[in-house]
């Protein structure tokens, strides 16, 4: 009997299983792409569907004007925090069991939300929806990238999956305006269940299980870094209510630069560090990362202080608010719709480059609001740009990552991508709370009305916000041009 002949029982179970799977996938690859997407626009969706319902939940559950974001930041956090260790969780127990036990946790985790009574409550069902997140996610972009082989066939679903996500964040604002203006804010979690229900019985069907890969789960740089961050935006919003001379605030951002730079030495000497640093070896691909960053970063100005402009100064109600963001979620679309012809005529790197701009001219208009300026010439033209900066000069980043990245290495630059976009938005919009609580207090002292300072706290945080969208144009500028994809 030769070696070739000798199979053993593992071998055997192995080649079945694959046998099982790789066929459904090869004949179903649309319906295995519209599972994944799905469960990519809820992760995301959920990081805005509930900004639209802000002033319904702070009356209901108490919450302070400042500790408010933290019903955001709570789910983005532990999101982009644990991210990379749930990559290579993946690899360790299998991206397709992740995939579908993060959607189950997700879901049970929405329910919970929706029935919250408490402010704490609240909260605890949003970190335990960021954890069932940060199972999901990172296998999200691996399991595409298995299912679709061919390059032309993966370029087209990275590109709407890259829309898709982009998509995720305005269809988010309109979605919880419906709901909240319907029925209620917990409509905005309970929404969350039947996907979450319907993923988990068609992805074991339809959603091929990538080999796995031996790995080690790197637990002291998952502490670290998510710590860091933790206390990192922990610090930025207590300095909002307290001040920046508060031993507190002090004591949290000194403890989120110590933990962090523990984070950055734990994973240079780790042999399997949750951050591979070769990934950003090539110039591109970093580049890309640092705009995946900054992008988020300077967005949530737009999706969190626009929302509560809308209500709080102009009297919109939350299904009118919701409706007000149709535009940017219009734009959005046609620039996904357009996304695939684009990069292949022109390249990534000009599309980057006019989104940039596009979202700085969004941004920056908005810094000239005041209370008594009209949605159609002040609010609907930075919705247009925005959709559009959006759509050009985020979504082809993740063309720009995954198109070079090996595929044994598709989990880990997924995870990275997704951490850097979710930590951004949540340091973000920690800053920018507290530039805008700066300012409302500077105008209100002068002597401003309740409004007016409202207003002069949220155009500071517009012009910081614009200030960072500049960066992400300085940054596409560094990029190599590539070659144009087929």
């Amino acid at each position: 009997m030769t070696e070739r002949t000798v199979t053993t029982r593992s071998d055997t179970a192995r080649r079945t299983t694959a046998a099982t799977v790789e066929p459904q996938a090869v004949r179903r690859p649309n319906l295995a792409l519209a599972i994944i997407v799905t469960c990519q626009l809820m992760l995301l969706l959920d990081a805005t569907v509930v900004t639209v319902a802000l002033p319904r939940i702070q009356t209901d559950l108490h919450f302070s004007a400042t500790s408010l974001s933290w019903v955001m930041n709570s789910y983005t956090l532990v999101f982009g925090g644990l991210l990379l260790l749930g990559g290579r969780a993946g690899d360790v127990l299998g991206r397709r069991r992740m995939f579908i036990a993060g959607t189950a946790l997700f879901g049970i985790a929405s329910l919970a939300g929706g029935f919250a009574e408490s402010s704490a409550w609240l909260i605890a069902a949003r970190v335990a929806q960021g954890l069932g997140a940060a199972m999901a996610g990172p296998s999200t972009i691996a399991l595409l990238m298995s299912t679709f082989t061919d390059p032309r066939a993966r370029v087209r679903a990275l590109a709407l999956f890259s829309g898709m996500a982009s998509a995720g964040l305005a269809i988010g604002l309109i979605l919880g305006g419906l709901l909240t203006a319907w029925t209620s804010w917990r409509a905005v979690l309970f929404i969350n269940v039947p996907l979450a229900l319907a993923i988990g019985l068609l992805a074991p069907r339809f959603v091929p299980s990538p080999e796995r890969h031996p790995a080690k789960l790197d637990l002291p740089g998952a502490i670290t870094g998510t710590g860091g961050v933790a206390a990192l935006v922990y610090a930025f919003i207590h300095a909002a209510s307290d001040g920046w001379g508060n031993r507190t605030t002090l004591t949290a951002f000194a403890a989120g630069v110590l933990l962090l730079a523990g984070f950055v030495v734990i994973e240079l000497r780790t042999r399997q560090p949750l951050t591979p640093l070769h990934l950003f070896a090539d110039r591109n691909r970093a580049a890309a990362y640092l705009n995946f960053f900054l992008g988020p970063m300077a967005m949530m100005a737009m999706f969190f202080f626009l929302t509560q402009y809308l209500q709080e100064v102009k009297g919109f109600g939350s299904l009118t608010t919701g409706l007000a963001m149709l535009p940017m979620a219009a734009m959005l679309f046609v620039a996904t719709r357009l996304l695939s012809r684009l990069i292949a005529r022109f390249g990534p790197k000009p599309l980057i480059i006019t989104g940039g701009v596009f979202t700085v001219a969004a941004i920056g208009w908005l810094t000239q609001l005041t209370p008594t300026s009209g949605y159609a010439g002040s609010v609907l033209g930075p919705m247009l740009l925005a959709g559009l900066g959006v759509g050009l000069g985020f979504s082809p980043l993740n063309v720009v990552i995954m198109s070079t990245v090996p595929a044994k290495d598709s989990a880990a630059a997924g995870g990275v991508l997704q951490t850097m976009q979710q930590v951004g938005a949540t340091l973000g919009l920690a800053v920018l709370v507290t530039v805008f609580s700066a300012g409302s207090r500077h105008a209100a002292a002068t002597g401003a009305n309740p409004q007016h300072a409202l207003v002069a706290g949220m155009t500071n945080a517009f012009m910081i916000a614009t200030i960072v969208a500049a960066v992400t144009i300085v940054v596409a500028l560094t990029f190599r041009r590539q070659p144009k994809q087929p």
